[in-house]
């Protein structure tokens, strides 16, 4: 019996070929775009889950209580692993890590750029990072002791092997010296949400920092902690809320500074990646956004792929219903018929998977560099199991309502044809039509309303300019002294309109307490941004001095001199500011100017509080070296520089960036899901066109004798055309009329994402209805017009 289905489900696929043939197309179609979101999402989802200790596995979270509301960081006082460790019996485990900024790992004559952290000796136990050579339990035991990973060692040794103990220099400030080699660890997973070539042990940051590190109001490094499998993270937040505030009274903070002290709570590990976002103390949101997001429109265009098959499949029914009929009469069930029409809808989703792998085998390396991932398509149990599944699916919500169509018949009506279409059959049929354009007005106008938010990223006056400027970290020979005698040199370099240097990325780091101004109320704290820059930095970007005066050579005593924006002034209620004195963390410094706001975070964040101070040049740390250069002039100027900076500079790589991709990069999610979003709705939209071009067909097909009388009776062929468009026409106009309120709520939900975004805007909708008139048009031209020229007589020949 299941052979003779089979064979009569492909005969039937064979002789109906317009039909199936559009099916085809907007199963595939729509079975590609779900593939490739199920890689993305399934991607997305196993950030950071490879750990084994996963599910006991926190990060330490604190929350700031400032004027603007509370701000949640994941910084911790660099005491409090060991301490929590020590009091806490719910804790297995904790460690302390702090992120480096990069330098240069030598052995001989090579130079490597590395990026390292620097961990607590238990770091290995905590996280699963595969050790090839070396015991997790002492890599780092020893500050002089390095990990590097399997292909820095590749680099620097051209093998792995015996090479445990063998010392290299590390060159990165303070931190510069001699490292003895204690271990080798596997390359990081591409899930894997930190990346590091290098670990060091934290007792070399300490050594550095230990006068700040031993005060529990600082915030510089990250606390891992591992809880014991029979505590819970509820219960353990209760405990662990006020704990650095009370270790700070103990240890003689400021009593009235103890209110601002952070509150801390746990967040699991691997939650970091998605639910990043926190809005006043909670969690809010994050990238888990974008993933629920690609999620739904998955299942939408799963959604109008189904509507297409159920249109086209009821659409047609005239060379079925007899079969049907007579099946009946000769002793079939209904349930049998439902089983045969579900059976082939089954083989036609099986069909349709076995091209949409292909498509997505064939789109994958364009769909990877789209969302920058590493995506394959892995013959895995569980991936076959997932396309099996989505076939299968497919192929049962597909078939369902043909299947259930076709078999309620009455036998005796279809033999002396009498068959007529229900006014239910009818309204289904448009509900579907209805529903299919509703959801490419919402696509339509996202894609709108995301591309005009970018927009404004790109165009918004940020307050500094960002074009022809290049930056890269200074290493080797530009740390220290040799720095100020490079960015003298480069200045004099052709195309070179200016360069100097600045101790972080224009992104400021924020948080910076501990500041003391006239008029300041007793324990009041805000957090500032902390820009500590070189001399010309300001005039580089072309920041604004609204009041007072930037840095120059020309006064002597800069390096006690502050600079605030106009937000901090008024934070700080500074009447009349430049002159005045501000402390900070003990140290005087003088007012010199205020600049005009400008955005050195994202459009996500309002202007916050900031300041600019001079770092001397002399110190060994990490700067990133800014140039502008010569607009028109930038291959030659960029040339010019590379062979200077290899001569200069060990003969390493000239590796830099331009300042606006970095700017980029802070709405690479955005960027990304207005990329993917214009791609996925143009296909929902395109497979909606599929299944209106073949009821355009069949209802130019059904009204033919129709179409014949009124050309005898006069109609012109505009009659005609206008005849078999209004009805698709009105219920795009319905679609129209459902789907804007929708796509208005959702683009306003995302938009508030944003401190400074842009309207919905009235155009956007008249541009959607627009378009989507057109495209219905386009749709249906070809069969109505064909339908309006054909002759007459060879539709009435019959009568």
């Amino acid at each position: 019996m299941f052979r003779i289905y089979l064979k009569s489900a492909w005969r039937n696929l064979i002789k109906d070929r317009q039909v199936n043939f559009l099916n085809l197309i907007g199963l595939s179609t729509g079975l590609a775009c779900i593939l490739l979101i199920y890689l993305w999402v399934n991607d997305e989802k196993s950030v950071d889950k490879f750990h084994k200790k996963d599910s006991r596995l926190f990060r330490v979270m604190q929350n700031n209580i400032e004027p603007a509301g509370i701000q949640t960081s994941e910084g911790a006082p660099g005491l409090l692993a060991s301490a929590v460790k020590e009091e806490m019996p719910e804790v297995e485990d904790a460690a302390t890590v702090k992120e480096g900024q990069g330098g240069i790992l030598s052995f001989g004559n090579t130079h490597i750029k590395a990026k390292e952290r620097y961990a607590t000796k238990n770091f290995f136990n905590i996280f699963s990072f595969e050790l090839l050579r070396g015991s997790k339990d002492q890599v780092l035991n020893d500050k002089h002791s390095i990990v590097v990973s399997h292909e820095l060692a590749k680099k620097l040794f051209n093998t792995t092997e015996n090479i445990i103990g063998k010392t290299i220099h590390w060159d990165r400030g303070e931190f510069s010296g001699p490292y003895t080699i204690s271990g080798i660890f596997k390359e990081l997973p591409a899930n894997s949400s930190v990346q590091f070539d290098l670990l060091l042990s934290y007792d070399v940051f300490f050594d550095k920092y230990s006068s700040r590190l031993l005060d529990w109001g600082n915030s510089m490094t990250n606390t891992y902690v591992v809880l014991k499998k029979e505590a819970g993270v509820d219960k353990f937040n209760d405990k662990i809320r006020n704990f650095v505030k009370s270790k700070f009274a103990a240890n003689g903070g400021d009593p009235k500074a103890v209110e601002y002290i952070p509150t801390l709570f746990l967040q699991r590990y691997s939650d970091q990646y998605l639910f990043n976002r926190f809005e006043n103390g909670l969690q809010a949101g994050g990238r888990i956004e974008y993933v629920e997001l690609f999620s739904i429109i998955a299942i939408f265009i799963l959604v109008i792929a189904c509507i297409n098959f159920m249109n086209l499949s009821t659409a047609k029914v005239s060379g079925r219903v007899k079969e049907a009929g007579i099946k009946k009469i000769m002793g079939a069930t209904r349930a049998a018929l439902i089983l045969q029409y579900i059976g082939e809808s089954i083989l036609m989703s099986f069909l349709s998977m076995i091209f949409a792998v292909a498509i997505v085998f064939i789109l994958l390396p364009a769909f990877n560099q789209i969302t920058g991932k590493q995506l394959n398509l892995e013959v895995a149990s569980s991936f076959i199991l997932s396309v099996l599944s989505i076939a299968l699916f497919t192929g049962i919500v597909s078939g369902s309502y043909p299947a259930l169509y076709l078999s309620g018949f009455k036998p005796a009506a279809v033999i002396k044809g009498k068959l007529k279409t229900s006014l239910s059959e009818l309204f289904i049929r448009k509900g579907l039509v209805i529903f299919q354009f509703t959801l490419s007005v919402i696509f339509i106008v996202a894609v709108l309303v995301v591309y005009k938010q970018m927009n404004l990223i790109q165009n918004k006056n940020l307050g500094y300019s960002k074009d022809n400027i290049i930056q890269f970290s200074n290493e080797g020979k530009l740390m220290g002294n040799g720095l100020e005698t490079f960015l003298t040199e480069v200045k004099n370099i052709p195309g070179v309109m200016n360069a100097s240097s600045m101790r972080y990325s224009q992104k400021a780091p924020t948080g910076f307490g501990g500041l003391e101004w006239p008029g300041k109320k007793p324990g009041e704290d805000i957090q500032f941004g902390n820009l500590e820059v070189n001399y010309d930095l300001l005039e580089l970007f072309g920041y604004q001095v609204t009041k007072g005066r930037s840095f120059s050579k020309q006064f002597t005593g800069e390096n006690s001199k502050i600079i605030f924006n106009e937000t901090a002034i008024a934070a700080m209620g500074l009447k009349d500011p430049v002159g005045k004195t501000i402390s900070l963390y003990g140290k005087d410094y003088q007012v010199a100017g205020v600049v005009k706001d400008f955005h050195f975070e994202s459009l996500h964040e309002k202007v916050k509080p900031c300041f600019f101070k001079l770092t001397p040049d002399d110190l060994p740390v990490t700067w990133n070296v800014v140039i502008k250069i010569r607009a028109g002039m930038e291959k030659e100027t960029i040339a010019r520089l590379d062979n200077f900076y290899k001569h200069y500079n060990l003969g390493l790589p000239f590796e830099y960036k331009f300042l606006d991709e970095d700017y980029q990069k802070l709405y690479a999610s955005e960027q990304r899901v207005a990329v993917l979003s214009s791609y996925f709705a143009t296909i929902a939209i395109l497979i909606s066109c599929l299944g209106l071009f073949g009821l355009a067909a069949f209802s130019a097909q059904k009204r033919q004798k129709e179409i014949g009388i009124r050309k005898v009776i006069g109609a012109s062929v505009i009659n005609v055309i206008v005849m078999l468009s209004k009805d698709f026409l009105k219920l795009v106009l319905v679609a129209i009329l459902v789907g804007f309120p929708f796509a208005w709520w959702m683009m306003n939900k995302w938009l508030n994402d944003f401190a400074y975004r842009t309207d919905v805007g009235v155009n956007v909708f008249v541009i959607t209805g627009v378009s989507v008139a057109l495209i219905t048009l386009l749709t249906i031209s070809f069969q109505t017009i064909k339908a309006a020229l054909a002759n007459p007589v060879k539709s009435l020949r019959t009568e």
